[in-house]
């Protein structure tokens, strides 16, 4: 059974500022002749790796709500130029949409288990993504989402 890690998505207000991210690091990469990956660098190196590369996601939580996962490619420890040992967690590019669900602020990530991951937005409710995304907060506010 795959495991998901659960990280903050610090400076984005929403998915479309995520994805707008991805897009220029993965435009950048590009430019300087780099394969287009979409990396998410952190210090600790997961010990259930495993687990989280047989179809584990990254769902991101974004001002306070889980709303949106990455599907997990790869996870590559390694040891930066001050000695210090980090990992890259390597990302799909595509994000999925989640039913949010409300998470309080926590350091670094966390392992989420497959039964305690919300639901992807399916077509019952992919008109959600098309709300801007500061009703969709706001929704999510008064509990409604």
């Amino acid at each position: 059974m795959p495991l998901n890690i659960l990280k903050l998505c610090v400076g984005c207000d929403s998915i479309e500022d995520l994805e707008g991210w991805i897009a220029h690091r993965l435009k950048e990469a590009r430019r300087v002749g780099r394969k287009p990956e979409h990396m998410h660098t952190t210090r600790m190196v997961p010990k259930r790796v495993d687990e989280i590369l047989d179809g584990g996601s990254l769902y991101w939580v974004i001002r306070g709500n889980v709303q949106v996962r990455q599907k997990i490619l790869d996870i590559r420890p390694f040891v930066d130029s001050e000695g210090i040992g980090r990992c890259h967690i390597v990302l799909d590019p595509k994000t999925v949409p989640t039913e949010w669900q409300p998470r309080r602020a926590f350091q670094g990530w966390r392992y989420l288990k497959p039964e305690d991951a919300p639901r992807d937005l399916g077509n019952a409710r992919a008109g959600l993504r098309e709300l801007p995304p500061e009703l969709r907060r706001d929704l999510a506010d008064l509990g409604l989402l």
